[in-house]
């Protein structure tokens, strides 16, 4: 019995085993269901092998984030976009990355359907039916390549860098100094001189939709045309207060939408009324070689400058999301494909149709004028209201996704210097200053119409030779390939075409002189 009491009493004061600390559940497994007990009630990480076991314990946390970050960062090239310069998410161009193949179909088509299309008829006038349907379709297949090049070379590698800004591209190819000579007048007279002339257009044709609204019995005293200049710039710049070229895509298929319909409006009436009396299709006849020369240049200007949006195609792929599986350009192409199909809709028949109706009778500034000149009574007045309402719409719209470059520039500069995002009221400030400038220009230069197939003649490259040059200095295909000789043919070729265009609008300037009227703004007609 002694024995047995005292085997009892060793027992009874032995010490207690010390239990094992108690580990902490990793986040990541805090709202995990719990394990269910393998048979035999043993738990599962119990019966797994003594590695695994130890990956639970505290210590090997940190080698569990070490992996878990690994393999995030191989997850991330795969599904997000990165950005060269973490800066660019704070600049409206690059802020919002989550556009698609319809915002790009949208801006394509706001930007690339304008009143610059409402001219084409004229250069039938200067070429004749044959010749200009030519030139016409291989202008038009012309561009739509440089699109397609510019769309490839917005990412050349996939997750590599992306240029989403045709002045980012230029500096790469031709060098920061080389691509200030070439490239930055023209790409600032794409975004700037067009929202000047998007002023005038849009202004002009408020004035009009007032007098046609109005009627000719109206009591109320017309706004002068420099007044309504700044109702439309005052409404654009309302307008532009959306914070990034994301943000607008509603807008750019609002603005679409009206390009469209006015264009196809202008073209079916004219048709309706069939051709003007003593219409004539035969070129117009100049007194002398030099003036014929001279209005064959302009009719292949007007056509070439018919196809504008390469300045803005790099800044609208910008917009969105890019990976190693799904890079930007398959989105970008499909969008780029379903407009320009729909501007090849509205552009033969405008040019084609337009002609028919007027012959070489048409007015220099276009159809529109046309329709005005010769329908405006016996057309009802809804119509040409409704008709001239959505011609200003849509240079409502498209102001913004042209000035939209400019605005990031002007917000660049402060976000690089300051190494923060632009407050909200200096970027209000930065559009409204936009604004004003262009508005002042507007008044103040209303000969600069005058200059437009000079100015235009200098940017032609950004659209037609640029791109040919820049595939072949960042690809680099094979000297000799078909690729090669095809890029460098079209790069020296449009260079030739804008070198005619400058020397022939200088030399009509000279032979014709340029009324000079400082802040004389004439109507729009």
């Amino acid at each position: 019995m002694s024995s047995g009491k005292e085997a009892i009493s060793e027992v009874e004061s032995a010490p207690p085993t010390p239990r094992p600390p108690p580990v902490s559940t990793p986040p990541s497994r805090m709202h995990s269901p719990s394990p269910s007990p393998a048979p035999g009630g043993r738990s599962p990480l119990r019966a797994m092998a003594s590695p695994l076991r130890a990956m639970a314990t505290p210590l090997a946390s940190p080698v569990r984030k070490a992996v878990a970050t690994v393999r995030g960062c191989l997850e991330e090239v795969g599904h997000i976009t990165r950005l060269a310069d973490p800066r660019d998410a704070w600049l409206p161009i690059t802020e919002s990355r989550s556009g698609n193949a319809y915002y790009a179909a949208f801006h394509n088509l706001s930007s690339g359907i304008g009143f610059q299309a409402l001219v084409l008829p004229t250069a039938f006038a200067s070429l004749g039916w044959t010749w200009a349907i030519i030139c016409l379709t291989l202008a038009f297949a012309w561009q739509l390549y440089t699109l397609w090049l510019l769309v490839r070379l917005h990412e050349p590698v996939a997750g590599g860098v992306r240029y989403s800004r045709y002045m980012h591209l230029a500096t790469t190819v031709f060098g920061e100094r080389w691509a200030k000579i070439l490239a930055l007048l023209p790409v600032m007279y794409l975004s700037a001189g067009i929202c000047t002339a998007l002023i005038i257009v849009g202004g002009g044709s408020m004035k009009m939709l007032f007098g046609i609204a109005c009627g000719e019995a109206c009591l109320a005293r017309p706004l002068t045309t420099v007044e309504w200049y700044l109702v439309f710039i005052c409404a654009a710049v309302l307008l532009s207060q959306l914070p990034n070229l994301n943000s607008i895509a509603g807008v750019s298929l609002v603005g679409a939408t009206a390009a469209v319909a006015y264009c196809t409006m202008i073209w079916v009436v004219s048709i309706a009324k069939g051709r003007v009396p003593g219409v004539s299709y035969d070129p117009v006849k100049a007194p002398n070689d030099v003036d014929a020369a001279l209005g064959i240049v302009n009719g292949l200007g007007i056509i070439a400058f018919a196809f504008r949006g390469h300045n803005v195609v790099l800044e609208i792929q910008g917009t969105m999301p890019s990976t190693m599986k799904h890079p930007s350009h398959v989105p970008m192409w499909k969008g780029v494909k379903v407009a320009y199909a729909i501007v090849a809709l509205c552009f033969y028949p405008l040019a084609i149709g337009g002609f028919w109706a007027y012959g070489n009778q048409i007015p220099p500034n276009g159809i529109l004028s046309a329709l005005y000149k010769f329908h405006s009574r016996d057309v009802s007045r809804l119509v040409l209201g409704i008709t001239t309402l959505l011609v200003i719409i849509n240079c409502l719209t498209t102001f913004q996704i042209y000035a939209m470059p400019v605005y990031d520039n002007m917000e660049a500069g402060y976000v690089h210097k300051k190494n923060r995002p632009c407050p909200w009221w200096l970027r209000s400030g930065f559009r409204a200053f936009f604004g004003a400038v262009n508005f002042l220009i507007a008044v103040a230069l209303p000969f600069l119409s005058e200059l437009a197939g000079l100015l235009g003649g200098i940017s032609l490259p950004v659209t037609l030779a640029y791109p040919c040059f820049m595939w072949v200095a960042i690809k680099k295909p094979r000297k000799g390939t078909a690729t090669w000789n095809v890029n460098w043919a079209l790069g020296i070729l449009g260079m030739s075409i804008s070198f005619v265009l400058i020397v022939g609008n200088l030399w009509g300037l000279v032979e014709k002189g340029l009324r000079v009227k400082f802040f004389k703004p004439a109507d729009f007609q």
